[in-house]
């Protein structure tokens, strides 16, 4: 069962984002900062939670996800630190996450020979 929520409410993400492409002339950039920036008020609001609590991984890993774990690294970071936890907290709270990705990227470059764009 924990399959089928992740798929659902992940594959609901999904679907928006789908239909935000088909029937409006957003760019996939605008919606990928729409993804993150609704992630981080639903975090901020309390709501990610029950939502990541069933979904498990249909929530966390699309982009959506990541806008809350920013939210969530902003509001440790302002209990820990203060005000200064508003440039600190989002840093500490993705830098795992970006540091794989980037790590990934470059051995896929090793691997795959990438061209430029003619």
């Amino acid at each position: 069962m924990e399959y089928v929520k992740a798929f659902l409410v992940g594959g609901a993400f999904c679907l928006i984002g789908q239909i935000l492409i088909d029937k409006t002339k957003w760019t996939s950039a605008r919606i990928l900062v729409l993804y993150v920036v609704t992630g981080t008020i639903l975090g901020a609001l309390g709501i990610y939670a029950p939502i990541k609590e069933f979904a498990g991984c249909g929530a966390t890993v699309p982009i959506i996800g990541f806008g809350a774990n920013l939210s969530k690294g902003i509001a440790e970071a302002v209990a820990e630190e203060g005000l200064f936890g508003l440039l600190t907290g989002p840093m500490k709270a993705a830098a795992g996450g970006i540091g794989f990705v980037v790590l990934a990227a470059f051995f896929a470059a090793l691997v795959f020979q990438p061209k430029g764009k003619s």
